[in-house]
């Protein structure tokens, strides 16, 4: 049985998994992972508060590490953060040790209570371990601003037209994601204004809470 699979059968047991906020307000949660990158970061920060919009950013420990800076700057503007291991491991490449080593100090570095792995690659041996100390993010929108060739007006077209209330959606703020980004992110984030969204950080309030 495929790992995503798997995965959203032990979401629908376990509320330690989050794949979309459960409300039925006109709100959605977008996420950024791999950051902070002083080359798009700032850039996404500076675009998110043109438009009035909350974020959270899955931040790599050894990013948060090179550049504190940034990384207290994401905090000071009310956005929030979970952490992405330490170096982007793979769970499903990465001996388990190896992984909750890398878990582990990348939260040294990030702290919080959110946590998402990379690749959305987890195993379930991984989750019964995670799963006891952290909120496990995953989404149910992918932008995919990732991929080569995918422009920023495809991307903001998927995210358009798969969001509900509650979603969660996953851009990247790192080198290989910047070209498509920066295109897309005004596009979406206009684009759920004139549709009546509001775009919220994943607090506590959110993450611990039944439906709305």
């Amino acid at each position: 049985m495929p790992g995503g699979v798997v995965l959203r059968m032990l979401a629908m047991l376990d509320r330690r998994v989050l794949w979309r906020v459960p409300t039925r307000e006109k709100e959605v949660f977008l996420t950024f992972d791999d950051g902070p990158r002083p080359e798009v970061t700032p850039w996404v920060l500076d675009t998110l508060a043109a438009y009035d919009a909350k974020a959270t950013f899955f931040c790599l420990g050894s990013n948060a590490e090179r550049y504190p800076e940034l990384f207290l700057r994401l905090r000071n503007e009310g956005h929030a953060v979970g952490h992405h291991t330490w170096d982007h491991s793979d769970g499903w490449r990465t001996p388990a040790r190896a992984f909750h080593r890398s878990v582990l100090r990348g939260e040294k570095h990030i702290g919080g209570h959110l946590f998402r792995p990379p690749y959305g690659h987890l195993r379930p041996a991984h989750l019964h371990v995670l799963r006891k100390r952290y909120r496990v993010v995953m989404w149910d929108v992918m932008g995919g601003d990732f991929k080569p060739g995918r422009t920023g007006a495809a991307c903001a077209r998927l995210v358009l037209g798969r969001t509900r209330p509650g979603s969660i959606i996953v851009l990247h703020d790192n080198l290989k994601s910047t070209a498509c980004l920066t295109d897309a992110l005004p596009l979406i984030l206009e684009g759920w204004a004139r549709q009546g969204y509001r775009c919220l950080a994943l607090d506590e309030s959110v993450t611990n809470l039944g439906p709305r």
